[in-house]
């Protein structure tokens, strides 16, 4: 198990195809707008990181369009193909 330290919290790497996390990119990028999520996906496009969060459906934020079951079908229909992209998963307390 691979951990990453981001701006006083610690995620697992889940993913990082085609090493896709840059962790000074990532700190740039990670506000707190993205604390409520328990998965964060970054794709790279263009040479740009695009965020997005995920949840488990036992959190209580938990929206149907940020299931974490969906992540695949998000890089497939969301994300340029064969782009550079990875999945943290947050290590609660």
């Amino acid at each position: 198990m691979e951990i990453i330290e981001v701006n006083n919290q610690k995620y697992e790497i889940l993913n990082n195809y085609k090493e896709a996390l840059n962790k000074e990119e990532l700190e740039a990028k990670l506000t707190d707008y993205f604390d409520d999520y328990d998965y964060i996906v970054g794709d790279i496009a263009y040479n740009k990181l695009r965020l997005k969060g995920f949840n488990d459906k036992t959190n209580p934020n938990f929206k149907e369009i940020n299931d974490v079951s969906t992540v695949d079908e998000y890089i497939k229909n969301s994300c340029a193909y064969g782009c550079k992209w990875f999945m943290l998963k947050k290590i609660k307390d």
